[in-house]
């Protein structure tokens, strides 16, 4: 079963599976009852750090190319995590991945790379 991506804003379809949240922060204004959601594993997503040196707060921003290192390495310290969510596909159970944005750059979106993450470890 694959592995999926999308925004949280994006209903539910038959096929989902593990709706699986992968922001730091919980969307605003967004009820339990409305949530879109099975799980939240925020510590997927990227550091608040990474996302400042990202839109340049308080520095110049780091380019795509950083950003995506820097989102690898700090994704060495979920390896349990990911880990689990890669044997659930291979126990054919689908994972879709939700973030907040609409991704343009799918090669440098969170959602993408830790797609790519889980797919590396169902190969180990």
């Amino acid at each position: 079963m694959p592995i999926k991506t999308r925004r949280w804003v994006v209903p539910a379809e038959p096929d989902d599976g593990l709706r699986v949240l992968i922001c730091r922060y919980r969307p605003r204004g967004v009820t339990k009852a409305k949530e879109t959601w099975d799980v939240w594993m925020r510590e997927l997503a990227p550091s608040p750090a990474l996302f400042d040196a990202f839109y340049g707060k308080g520095q110049t921003p780091i380019t795509l190319d950083v950003y995506r290192e820097r989102y690898l390495q700090e994704m060495q310290a979920q390896q349990d995590t990911i880990a689990g969510l890669a044997a659930r596909v291979d126990r054919g159970e689908t994972v879709t991945l939700l973030c907040s944005k609409d991704c343009i750059l799918e090669q440098v979106c969170h959602r993408s790379l830790l797609a790519e993450l889980i797919e590396a470890a169902r190969k180990r």
